[in-house]
């Protein structure tokens, strides 16, 4: 057996192909690389297809840091059809022969929207009741409906309309479910609708142009050629502020010892924001840190010295 590779660490951006789970892509990419560690950063389903953040070795421990970030998206809606999972894998639940919905209703309809609003997760769904996944009780007769959650709808723009199919394209934070949105949409135009493809753009910083196919990854594996599309640590996390840290630094987060103000420069620290990444003299990520207030200090998140 090959031995596992460690050395490689940073972040793959994957365009997702359609019929594979995230999980698998993630175990294809763990075989290719022969790496000890893998991970996704962002669950798309497997009709869907689009940007995929894959870590390699250390940076799994980076995954969390992308859990809250926005994601765009372009969506195909299918007016006139409802699927109990809300998208074309589900069995057909209702029709609608007419589907005669006038441009600008449909435009106020999905203006509508845009905003800060709550959204009740499908019953299909990864999410958990008691340990289980609420597609496991769905599919056993048993569905669980989780309560409403608050999300947001950045923007939201039809790409085309040909009836009763409308392409759009859709920004939005973490946590939305576009098939529930789709739902949604049809179920107050009247005709009831479910999304029928979904491709995702942009998450986290990176778009769909930086993202390379599996079919690429494996030819770049067998050439050894994986670490030009390989992001390093110290620029996986574009939107963080970093800091460069000098000898008394590195020392300190060498040995877990207390960091302070003093120690990194204030202006380091946006409005709103206290993570600040740490790298050395090489551009090499040392630690991502984060200032607590109340101890006038910062707090370890995650360390690689």
């Amino acid at each position: 057996m090959q031995e596992k590779d460690a050395s490689l660490n940073g972040i793959l951006v994957i365009d997702k192909p359609p019929g594979l789970s995230s999980a698998r892509v993630v175990s294809i990419v763990k075989r290719l690389l022969q790496a000890q560690k893998v991970g996704h950063a962002g669950t798309l389903d497997p009709f869907a297809t689009g940007v995929l953040i894959v870590c390699v070795n250390q940076a799994t421990r980076l995954a969390r840091f992308w859990l809250n970030s926005a994601k765009t998206y372009q969506a195909e809606l299918c007016l006139g059809v409802e699927t109990d999972t809300q998208d074309p894998t589900g069995t057909v639940i209702s029709t609608c022969d007419a589907v005669d919905v006038p441009e600008d209703t449909l435009q106020a309809v999905m203006k509508s929207f845009v905003g800060t609003m709550n959204q009740a997760p499908p019953v299909y769904s990864a999410l958990k009741h008691q340990g289980v996944p609420l597609y496991r009780l769905a599919r056993k007769g048993e569905p669980f409906q989780k309560p409403a959650r608050q999300i947001q709808i950045y923007r939201l723009e039809i790409l085309d309309i040909a009836l009763p199919m409308v392409r759009f394209e859709v920004s939005c934070s973490a946590g939305t479910y576009i098939r529930t949105l789709c739902a949604d949409i049809g179920k107050i135009l009247g005709c009831g609708g479910h999304l029928k493809n979904l491709r995702r753009t942009a998450s986290s910083g990176y778009s769909i142009t930086d993202a390379i196919p599996l079919s690429e990854l494996e030819e770049l594996a067998r050439s050894g050629d994986v670490d030009r599309h390989l992001t390093g640590m110290s620029k996986a996390l574009p939107d963080m502020v970093s800091f460069q840290a000098d000898k008394a630094l590195t020392d300190k987060l060498k040995y877990g010892m207390m960091v302070t103000i003093a120690d990194v420069s204030p202006s380091c620290l946006l409005p709103g924001e206290n993570l600040v990444k740490i790298i050395d003299e090489n551009n090499r990520l040392l630690s991502i840190l984060c200032y607590d207030p109340v101890q006038h200090g910062f707090m370890y998140c995650c360390s690689f010295v």
